[in-house]
């Protein structure tokens, strides 16, 4: 079939190839009249505008029923993201929060989304990050990554591959709550070793903003450290140590429940501030998509306007020839 396909084309142009031209009368007989090109140009410019309308009007429905879902989710874990902030402020004031603290072994825990289509979030959290990673760096020290979340593992893995230690993806697939982070909280426990862990989120104020945030943790022996080298911690030897526990062991079971509560309200506010985020871009593509299907038509309508005009002057001008 292809050969006999192609020896009917070879008849076909064995005519144009024995002229004194034969390039141009290819090309003559490849390319249409000008009225086949006026006539074809009105109707498929018509056609793609149409399409193009339809296609606008679909991505716009689809922006306003994610828009919708954010909002349900934002409100379903807002009011536990400010209930979570009570946990962790008792920890702050008794052990404080010293991201100044110089040690050795340092561990950057990434909080992120899953899901992309909400802002800037996760690029804000991995700019954090690293500029917390150069800060920290040094001949004498170690800083290591633990990644929470798909957008910041995709970013983190390009430039930093050898130092993360652990990644944790799918946080939201299921109901947060305390066991659940706790169980995760006591994964990067077991699994790293660290003198401080600096935890990265943002922390949700409104929809339309959120703050980059970070908490630092201490391990049981910097705690001790700062807390005989006095300073904002160093009131720790006022309190009385009761059940024949020692003070080692207490500062163990404080910083791994401060650890826990903390990575509770980090990932709570963050998924706050995720859902905003994406509740406001989403916002903002319906808007755009509309102003796109104003424009939209609006060509759709000129071209349209323009298309019966000239089949009316034909019109009249083949009826006023045929009169005179």
């Amino acid at each position: 079939m292809a050969m006999a396909a192609l020896r009917r084309e070879g008849r076909r142009f064995v005519p144009l190839v024995s002229s004194p031209n034969p390039v141009n009368a290819i090309r003559s007989t490849l390319a249409p009249t000008e009225e086949q090109v006026g006539l074809g140009v009105r109707s498929i410019s018509t056609q793609i505008v149409r399409n193009r309308m339809k296609s606008v009007r679909n991505i716009q429905k689809i922006t306003k029923a994610m828009k919708m879902v954010a909002a349900s989710k934002l409100r379903a874990i807002q009011v536990r993201a400010e209930n979570s902030r009570g946990l962790w402020q008792p920890f702050t004031a008794l052990l404080g929060d010293t991201p100044s603290v110089s040690v050795k072994k340092n561990v950057i825990v990434t909080i992120s989304s899953d899901k992309g289509l909400c802002g800037g979030i996760n690029s804000t959290s991995v700019k954090i990050s690293r500029a917390l990673y150069r800060l920290n760096a040094g001949p004498d020290t170690e800083t290591k990554y633990v990644i929470l979340g798909e957008k910041a593992k995709a970013q983190l893995i390009r430039d930093s591959k050898k130092d993360i230690s652990l990644t944790m993806t799918e946080l939201q697939k299921n109901f947060l709550n305390y066991t659940q982070v706790s169980v995760i909280a006591d994964d990067i426990l077991k699994n790293v070793e660290f003198d401080a862990l600096r935890i990265v989120f943002n922390k949700f104020q409104s929809v339309v903003s959120f703050l980059p945030t970070t908490a630092t943790v201490l391990s049981p022996e910097i705690v001790e450290r700062e807390s005989e080298a006095g300073g904002k911690i160093g009131s720790l030897d006022s309190y009385e140590i009761e059940g024949g526990e020692t003070k080692s062991e207490v500062l163990q079971n404080l910083a791994e429940f401060q650890f826990s509560c903390v990575m509770f309200n980090a990932v709570l506010e963050n998924a706050c501030s995720e859902q905003g985020a994406r509740m406001s871009a989403m916002d903002s593509s319906s808007r755009n998509a509309g102003d796109m299907l104003d424009r939209l038509t609006l060509t759709y309508n000129r071209t349209r306007q323009a298309s019966i005009t000239t089949e009316l002057i034909e019109i009249i001008s083949g009826a006023s020839a045929l009169t005179g």
